[in-house]
């Protein structure tokens, strides 16, 4: 999914705002689906290297979700990819590593009371986090400040309340997937220091596949420059 500011009014034509509401790419079911249709094999072929790399100079073998997979994807409305990145074959031990990578929208407008926004969030990674584990996954990777709007494009500090502790309800809720599906799960929350509840983190909350937590690492934001805002938090 399609990660998104959720600041302010939307706009554009009819088109647009009927995909943003089937969740489509002017009709298409993806973005590859969009590109694929539309180009040359060849130029498609220039533009997915420029899009998802090479592996060892050729081209990522895709990989066909199960249709557990896919139904979770069809059911709640959330674009599925997969790829295979190959290697070495190692003598002593048979390595099999399988990442995902979630980008989520917000679910709620953002005049919704934030309780609100986050809960509707959390149900909507929970689809997301269900199809991961049909396709194998084992370290999970979310997306900066999922568990929010995002929100550090704007002065307001009124965003700030959903900051949490390390241990608090998006961990929570996580830790929950971490043991059920035996997943190393990587989350980015915006962390508020009980030790200073004036302090704030942008923090990566690591949650072992027992879901425990494993550690964490903290950044401050850049400087304000421009319209970036970031510093402000």
């Amino acid at each position: 999914m399609e990660k998104t500011d959720g600041i302010g009014k939307e706009n554009g034509s009819t088109e647009e705002k009927q995909s943003f509401k089937d969740g489509s790419f002017c009709g298409y079911n993806s973005l590859y689906h969009l590109l694929s249709t539309n180009l040359k094999p060849q130029l498609y072929q220039e533009v997915s290297r420029l899009l998802l790399g090479l592996n060892c100079g050729t081209t990522l073998e895709t990989i066909v979700p199960p249709g557990s997979a896919k139904a979770l994807s069809s059911k709640h409305e959330f674009d599925l990819q997969a790829f295979k990145f190959s290697a070495d074959k190692e003598l002593l031990r048979e390595p099999w590593v399988r990442a995902g990578l979630i980008k989520n929208s917000i679910a709620l407008p953002t005049t919704a009371p934030f309780s609100d926004q986050k809960t509707a969030i959390f149900e909507k990674l929970g689809a997301i986090i269900d199809a991961a584990s049909t396709l194998g996954v084992n370290i999970l990777c979310l997306q900066e400040a999922w568990m929010m709007p995002f929100a550090f494009c704007t002065r307001e500090k009124r965003w700030c309340e959903f900051a949490e502790p390390i241990n608090g309800k998006s961990t929570q809720f996580l830790q929950e997937f971490a043991l059920k599906y035996n997943m190393v799960i990587i989350s980015s929350i915006l962390e508020r220091d009980i030790n200073n509840e004036k302090t704030l983190w942008n923090t990566t909350v690591i949650i072992g596949n027992r879901g425990n937590i494993i550690g964490k690492h903290r950044k401050n934001h850049i400087p304000r420059v421009g319209d970036f805002n970031e510093s402000m938090y």
